[in-house]
């Protein structure tokens, strides 16, 4: 079929214009300029997390931490400790992706795993080990700063006696492959973590544990961002066997993960003696406003935000776009903005033994590609020209794939299809950053230093 198409000028604005926006929303959760907001000293102390302290009792200032914007977030910490009493006892180590590691005045960077590939490494466990050793040196003079982010359960990691780093990949492939949500992997993983679950706090003797936090999972629950090292959980290892189970994948279990959990008796969590402080600094709802702020500033009128959107990847990508329609049907001659935010999944198992490539910001965009060849076809004689979208991993990840994302319009769709290609065909084989790259519809931003999961703009005007 043939879409009905507005100037290739007309459609270049809009996805700029889309691109602005989600722009915005990643540039609100910078993660130097967060941690920064939420750290000060002035004559009265230092303030940090709803406490002031009084620099001269602080003999260390211990900082240990995991995940995509970890360097950022290092930097801001020292940005906002120089020049003060401070910053000359100030020492760390944080564990990021590998190419986000920099030189910093302080604060040891040590890249536990290469872009892209969010599992755990020899180098993040090595990483780990000198964490715990920092921590566990923490004494009542200390003041002890987890800096935690998206990324971080795979850049925590310690497994318990009996399981092997390959035991617990295994695991953590399974439940991806089968699309678990955030909540449910970071249960299982906890169960094998010496770390996970605020076991790293129990290592801890701090005059204080503050943890700051940039959010990657809906509603910001801390026991759920980098499975909570710093928030104790009891264990759970009855409703970790629940949910392997129910997926169907107790029988691929490696026998050590599998046994550890059937014979591991469940119990509260273990005291931690350090007082404790949470402070979120950056999270996808403070994204969506920046994003919302700046469509207004260009002339869009926001006219839907969708919060904490999860769930399959192709459903909300479709779900999406069908929103965007039936918004350009009722509000005819107005510049219109949709918003979402959130992190959906994909199941890879239902792709064979030889998944394509790919990440669930694609997989949405493809889905939105499908229904707007739907929606066009029920609106044959009503053009549904004048229309961008896109969604976007805030982190510049989306999968194993160079790719933060895509993004669609009447004049990429239209390439799509002239080059013959069957969209149903690339979502079944979850194969979504080939096509897109071929019609020139990736976003490529590199490592943000930051994440709050994703952020979708959709785009009409005519």
């Amino acid at each position: 079929m043939a879409l009905n198409t507005a100037p290739a000028h007309a459609s270049a604005r809009l996805r700029d214009d889309a691109l602005r926006i989600w722009q915005a929303a990643v540039a609100a959760a910078d993660s130097s300029s967060a941690v920064a907001r939420h750290v000060r000293v002035d004559a009265a102390g230092l303030h940090l997390a709803g406490h002031t302290l009084d620099p001269a009792r602080i003999e260390r200032v211990i900082v240990v931490g995991a995940g995509k914007a970890g360097a950022g977030m290092a930097a801001g910490l020292e940005s906002a400790l120089s020049g003060t009493p401070l910053f000359d006892r100030l020492t760390g180590w944080v564990n990021v992706p590998e190419n986000c590691v920099r030189k910093l005045q302080r604060i040891h960077l040590h890249g536990g795993r290469p872009a892209g590939v969010n599992e755990p490494t020899q180098q993040v466990i090595d990483g780990t080990d000198r964490i715990l050793s920092l921590v566990r040196s923490c004494t009542s003079a200390d003041l002890c700063i987890m800096l935690l982010s998206g990324g971080g359960s795979a850049l925590l990691c310690r497994p318990i006696p009996g399981i092997s780093l390959t035991d617990k990949l295994a695991v953590t492939r399974l439940l991806s492959r089968s699309g678990a949500p955030i909540h449910e992997l970071n249960l299982v993983r906890t169960e094998l973590s010496l770390v996970k679950g605020g076991r790293l706090a129990t290592a801890c003797r701090a005059r204080l544990l503050v943890t700051l936090a940039i959010s990657d999972v809906a509603g910001d629950p801390p026991q759920v961002i980098g499975s909570g090292p710093t928030v104790p959980v009891n264990s759970q290892p009855a409703a970790a066997l629940e949910i392997l189970e129910r997926r169907g994948l107790l029988e691929k279990l490696p026998p050590a993960v599998l046994r550890k959990l059937q014979t591991t008796v469940e119990r509260p969590a273990e005291p931690i003696k350090v007082p404790l402080a949470w402070q979120i600094v950056a999270s996808n709802s403070g994204s969506l406003r920046a994003a919302a702020l700046q469509a207004e500033q260009l002339g869009y009128h926001v006219a839907g935000v969708l919060r904490d959107v999860q769930g399959d990847a192709a459903t909300a990508g479709a779900d999406f776009q069908r929103r965007l329609q039936a918004l350009r049907q009722q509000m005819r001659g107005q510049k219109v903005c949709l918003l979402a935010g959130g992190e959906t999944t994909v199941n890879l198992a239902s792709a064979g033994e030889y998944p394509g490539r790919g990440g669930r910001n694609q997989e949405f965009v493809l889905a939105a590609a499908l229904a707007a060849i739907a929606g066009d076809k029920q609106n044959s004689a009503d053009s549904l020209a004048g229309w961008a979208l896109l969604s976007g991993g805030t982190d510049g990840e989306d999968g194993p794939t160079d790719a933060a994302g895509g993004m669609l319009d009447e004049q990429i769709l239209q390439a799509i299809l002239a080059g013959g290609h069957s969209i149903q065909d690339y979502l079944t084989r979850h194969d979504s950053w080939t096509l897109l790259n071929s019609a020139g519809a990736l976003i490529r931003t590199g490592a943000t230093h930051t994440n709050v999961m994703d952020i979708a703009v959709a785009l009409a005007a005519n």
